[in-house]
């Protein structure tokens, strides 16, 4: 089965206790099958939509990693 692995970048502004900051994020993830292949073939830099669970990377390992489930490329961003 087709596995990849990943970093999802996250940028916005978000309101918390009144007053708006800026947030960002790295977060590691991996697609497999479909979504894997669909990855693959893409540029670098995409803005996307991904949606997905959070899970252990392994029985090891406590570390959280993003499955992703769906993945929507958006388009002119």
């Amino acid at each position: 089965m087709p596995a990849i692995e990943f970093s999802l970048r996250h940028e916005s502004e978000q309101t918390e206790a009144g007053a708006k900051r800026q947030v960002s994020a790295e977060v590691p993830a991996i697609a497999f099958d479909v979504q894997a292949r669909l990855l693959a073939g893409a540029p670098l830099d995409r803005a996307l939509a991904v949606e997905g669970f959070l899970c252990a990377k392994s029985r090891r390992s406590k570390r959280l990693v993003l499955h992703a489930t769906d993945i929507q490329f958006i388009e002119g961003e």
